[in-house]
C-alpha cells in the first residue's frame, strides 16, 4: 500500500482505503446481524450492530493494511450458548463473507451497467472505485473462508465435518490453527503467491456474478 503513495498514486490509495474500511465494516455488521437474528444480542449490547467504521475498525489492523497490505478489524463477539440451532455458529461466521459477496455482486453489476449506459467511464474515479470494491470484497470473502485459526472458515468447516471429525478438527485448530495461518502470511511475504492466487481466483468469479 505504501508503494502506491511512493509512486504518486494517491487517488488509488484513497480508493483502496475507503473500500477496505467500508467492506470490513459491512463484514463485521454481517456477523452482528446474523447473531442477533439467531438469538444472541452480545454484539448489539457492545455497540456492534451498525455499519459505523468507528465501531468495527481496529486502528492497529488498519495501520498494518497501510504498511504491509494486510490487516484486520475488531472481531464481533457472540455467545454460542444463546444460539439454539446447531448450525448457528456456522451461519454467524458465514454472514461476514456473505456480506462481502453481496457487495461484490452489487459493485460488479453497477459497474457494467454504468459502462453500458455511458454513466461510468473506463479509467474514471467511479470505474476505479467500483472495480476495486468488487475485487477486494471477493478477496475478503475468499480469504475469510480459509479454515484456519480465527478466520470465519474454521466455524464453517467445523459444522460441515461429521461430529467425530469436527471435534478433532476443533482441537487441532485451537492448538495449531493460528500458527499455520501466520505461517501462510509469512510464506506469502517470502514469495509464495497466496494473495496473488486469491486475487486471480477473485477475478475469475466476476463473470459468474455479472447479470447485466
Amino acid at each position: 500500500m505504501l508503494t502506491l503513495l511512493f509512486n504518486g498514486q494517491v487517488g488509488l490509495f484513497v480508493i483502496i482505503m475507503i473500500t477496505i474500511i467500508f467492506s470490513l465494516s459491512l463484514h463485521e455488521f454481517g456477523h452482528a446481524a446474523a447473531a442477533k437474528l439467531l438469538g444472541d444480542d452480545t454484539a448489539q449490547r457492545m455497540g456492534r450492530l451498525n455499519i459505523n467504521p468507528v465501531s468495527h475498525i481496529d486502528p492497529m489492523g488498519l495501520l498494518m493494511v497501510v504498511i504491509i497490505g494486510f490487516g484486520f478489524a475488531k472481531p464481533v463477539p457472540f455467545d454460542v450458548r444463546n444460539i439454539k440451532v446447531a448450525w448457528g455458529s456456522a451461519a454467524v461466521a458465514l454472514a461476514g463473507p456473505a456480506m462481502n459477496f453481496i457487495l461484490a455482486v452489487l459493485s460488479v453489476n453497477i459497474l457494467f451497467y454504468g459502462i453500458d449506459s455511458g454513466s461510468v467511464l473506463v479509467g474514471s474515479g467511479a470505474f476505479e472505485l467500483l472495480q476495486t470494491m468488487a475485487l477486494i470484497n471477493l478477496l475478503l470473502m475468499l480469504f475469510n473462508l480459509i479454515p484456519l485459526g480465527a478466520l470465519d472458515g474454521h466455524y464453517i468447516m467445523s459444522w460441515l465435518l461429521p461430529r467425530h471429525l469436527s471435534y478433532k478438527y476443533d482441537q487441532l485448530n485451537a492448538q495449531y490453527g493460528n500458527m499455520l495461518f501466520l505461517g501462510l502470511i509469512v510464506l506469502s511475504f517470502m514469495g509464495l503467491p497466496i494473495f496473488s492466487f486469491l486475487m486471480g481466483f477473485a477475478g475469475s468469479i466476476v463473470p459468474f456474478i455479472t447479470f447485466v
